[in-house]
């Protein structure tokens, strides 16, 4: 039970680092007008959240099939996910600008660009194939399902009281939490690199 635990306490971390609600609802609120009201925000939170929550699941059952259709070594996966992931964590400790998107389609947004590929994006989509083919059982499938519908609810209040959270924390308080996730991210991101090295090297030497 406490292996369980912790198991989904380290994936829950992680995918709240990728994730990012915090930085996601500063986002959301960057493609908004000044005049966006609390129905838009809870429409666009619905959107993003059954989004990415469909792209869990497909990527979930479909990542083994995936990575042997096109002949890939999980640990190779494991390497690029860490590049993926240490590019988005220094672009998180940057500007953090770079990710935000205009529309004027703001009716749409939660599906496509926020909920994909903003939130559910490269970083993501190789983390949760990394995680479903590091489960040695149900249990630990169970685990990660948890641990990102957790996040996936995160990401829904954080979307739908966007306006408030920015009113409460300020744009200061935002970025510095965008840094500690970034920091976080780059963390994880050298030790997929890592790890997936080692393996790959004990394999072929």
């Amino acid at each position: 039970m406490q292996t369980l635990l912790e198991a989904f306490l380290k994936q829950a971390v992680t995918f709240m680092a990728i994730m990012d609600p915090v930085g996601v609802s500063a986002i959301m609120l960057g493609m908004l007008s000044h005049q966006a009201t609390r129905s838009e925000a809870l429409t666009i939170a619905r959107q993003a959240t059954w989004t990415i929550t469909i792209a869990f699941f497909v990527v979930l059952l479909a990542g083994d099939v995936i990575l042997r259709a096109f002949g890939v070594d999980q640990h190779s996966l494991k390497v690029i996910g860490g590049i993926v992931l240490l590019m988005m964590a220094l672009e998180m400790l940057g500007s953090g600008n770079s990710r935000i998107l205009s529309t004027d389609n703001q009716a749409k947004i939660g599906v496509i660009p926020l909920g994909i590929p903003i939130i559910f994006g490269a970083g993501l989509f190789t983390t949760v194939i990394i995680l479903r083919q590091q489960a040695k059982s149900l249990s630990g499938t169970g685990v990660t399902i948890a641990a990102f519908l957790v996040n996936a609810l995160a990401i829904y209040f954080a979307l739908r009281h966007a306006i408030h959270i920015r009113k409460i924390l300020g744009r200061t308080a935002e970025n510095v939490i965008t840094k500690l996730m970034g920091l976080i991210t780059g963390a994880i991101a050298v030790q997929f690199i890592v790890d997936g090295i080692v393996t790959l090297g004990k394999h072929y030497l």
